[in-house]
């Protein structure tokens, strides 16, 4: 080899050492073992699902195993301070829903500070919450059903997936805001929500989306609007709140990915670029759709905005509406 070429290739192979020895080790290394993936509920729902998704998606990419660990117990509380505990170095993660904004109003102690002892990675999904009635109740909009309701004081009861639930605090903003005389009939999920509603026990419901799409397409639930700002693709011809004429009606479910306060700025924003990538897989889309999701991905700092915006608005639902855990 000529002196000359030799001696070039030295020197860029040292501009290349000394710019990796720039980065901080971590971010190089990251990931070098195994992640845990915190999910605050029993395996089997829509957030252990999406944590899984998400996990699988990570693992594919970096190589390493992403996995999930599920710590449910107090609505979400317990896995939730047991993330806040863990050492901010990028090997553990939480995913988490409205919840972990709504719980600290809800509950009279809880084991963790939602904007103190995280730090966001992003806001990855969104879903609307959908209202819906049984095919005897006669509504064929929002306007009609507040009228009817309002005729009948007493008369109707609508259900949810449990108290503190999205669906749950939108059927309240939306009893609260209207003033109408209408109860509350909280159920142990989703699925048992929806069916009481088909059923016509409570004939009206606030609902996840999920269980709620096949019941609406197969005509045996009417939808009226979706809680969204903007109208579902699981649902394209059900207007929204706003264009029902209730725009201050809105609320919607959510997923959240959050890492221990501390952990290094490049480790969140490697594990960002990497889940965003994921959001945009066409297979990923097609499974978020069958759960009713839409993917979001938004910063870091759009997702710690809405954190301490969801938290301040719903708060003040539940105290108006004296929401207490159950």
């Amino acid at each position: 080899m000529p002196l000359v070429r030799r001696r070039f290739l030295l020197l860029a192979g040292a501009a290349a050492g000394s710019f990796g020895a720039s980065l901080p080790a971590h971010a190089q290394a990251y990931p070098a073992r195994p992640v845990r993936v915190i999910v605050p509920f029993a395996p089997g729902g829509p957030t252990d699902v999406f944590a899984r998704l998400m996990a699988q998606g990570l693992s594919e990419q970096t190589g390493i195993q992403f996995y999930v660990e599920n710590i449910g117990g107090a609505g979400g509380n317990i896995g939730a301070g047991r993330a806040a505990q863990s050492a901010a170095d990028g090997y553990t993660m939480l995913v988490n829903g409205v919840n972990h904004v709504v719980n600290p109003a809800l509950y009279s102690q809880v084991p963790y500070d939602p904007g103190k002892d995280f730090d966001p990675v992003t806001l990855a999904v969104t879903a609307a919450v959908v209202l819906t009635v049984h095919p005897s109740v006669p509504a064929h909009t929002v306007k009609e059903l507040v009228e009817e309701i309002k005729a009948h004081p007493g008369k109707y009861s609508y259900a949810s997936p449990g108290a503190g639930t999205p669906p749950h605090l939108v059927g309240e903003l939306f009893r609260l805001t209207l003033g109408l005389d209408l109860v509350h009939v909280p159920f142990n999920g989703g699925g048992p929500a929806v069916a009481s509603a088909v059923a016509g026990h409570t004939p009206i419901s606030f609902g996840s989306m999920a269980p709620a799409v096949p019941l609406v397409k197969d005509g045996k639930l009417r939808a009226l609007a979706v809680s969204t700002k903007a109208r579902s693709s699981a649902l394209p011809d059900v207007p929204t709140m706003t264009e029902s004429g209730y725009g201050e009606i809105e609320g919607e479910s959510w997923f959240i990915v959050l890492v221990p306060a501390g952990t290094p700025g490049e480790i969140i924003a490697l594990l960002h670029r990497d889940i965003a990538r994921i959001m945009t897989l066409p297979d990923m889309k097609e499974r978020l759709a069958v759960l009713g999701y839409e993917p979001v991905v938004s910063t870091p700092q759009e997702c710690a905005a809405r954190i301490r915006m969801e938290g301040v608005r719903w708060a003040k639902v539940i105290h108006d509406a004296g929401i207490k855990a159950q």
